[in-house]
């Protein structure tokens, strides 16, 4: 058993989160592998490049990133009052999410699986 009273134990496990702003979305119907191809193109960059970068990349991916990118954009801003000229995506990646399982009915009466994949796509930013 941990020791300290109930508060004091939540006061101490508040203190030691991460204050950086970020976004985070859960089940997205995108693979981790086509979620990791966007998210390396943006990774390191200015909020301000990788927005362009995402506006104009043809995968489906990045309409969901950029979307997600503009909410943790938004975070920075409205919850930690930073400025967003100096916001830069230090952390993004995609982890895997429970995969929906279908049928897919073949010759012969045979049926194959289709799986369809979904991730939890994370974005973290900080300040220059």
């Amino acid at each position: 058993m941990s020791k300290g009273h109930r508060s004091q134990i939540k006061r101490e496990r508040n203190a030691q989160k991460d204050t950086r702003p970020s976004a985070k979305l859960s089940y997205a119907r995108v693979p981790v592998q086509k979620a990791c191809f966007v998210l390396d193109a943006i990774r390191g960059k200015d909020t301000k490049t990788a927005l362009a970068i995402l506006t104009y990349s043809p995968r489906y991916a990045s309409e969901v990133i950029l979307k997600l990118l503009k909410s943790a954009i938004a975070n920075a801003e409205n919850n930690n009052g930073m400025n967003v000229e100096n916001l830069y995506i230090e952390e993004c990646y995609a982890n895997k999410g429970p995969t929906m399982k279908r049928i897919r009915p073949r010759a012969q009466g045979r049926a194959y699986r289709i799986e369809k994949r979904t991730s939890h796509i994370t974005i973290v930013l900080n300040e220059r």
